[in-house]
């Protein structure tokens, strides 16, 4: 697997979380926009579009906690990627610290470390 295949995991996940939106299923959306930010972590580009994404869905949602959550990860995000500083498996959400390790869905392991190689 490449980054090929991370790219492709990470438009699968933003595909399911704007089905789930457009079904006003938000647990969902929250869910696969986390497995976003998860695989997205790799790529500086990826990684700043899932905060992006999220600050875009806190704003529809009208949720201040969660959108000045995402514009402070918004900064961090880049210094994270730039100096390989990141906290592995964070889902990118404000209701958790942006600088703790979480652990990684099995499926999205198998995905990062095939792009790692």
């Amino acid at each position: 697997m490449t980054t090929g295949a991370l790219n492709l995991a990470y438009a699968a996940e933003v595909v399911a979380y704007r089905r789930a939106r457009a079904n006003h299923d938000q647990y969902s959306a929250w869910q696969h926009l986390q497995r976003a930010h998860i695989v997205g972590q790799l790529k500086l580009g990826l990684h700043v579009r899932s905060h992006w994404t999220m600050l875009g869905y806190a704003l529809h949602l009208r949720q201040p906690r969660e959108v000045i959550g995402q514009v402070a990860r918004l900064i961090l995000a880049p210094i994270g990627n730039v100096t390989g500083r990141l906290p592995w498996g964070n889902i990118g959400r404000s209701n958790v610290s942006a600088f703790a390790t979480m652990e990684i869905p099995a499926d999205l392991q198998a995905i990062i470390e095939a792009a790692r190689r």
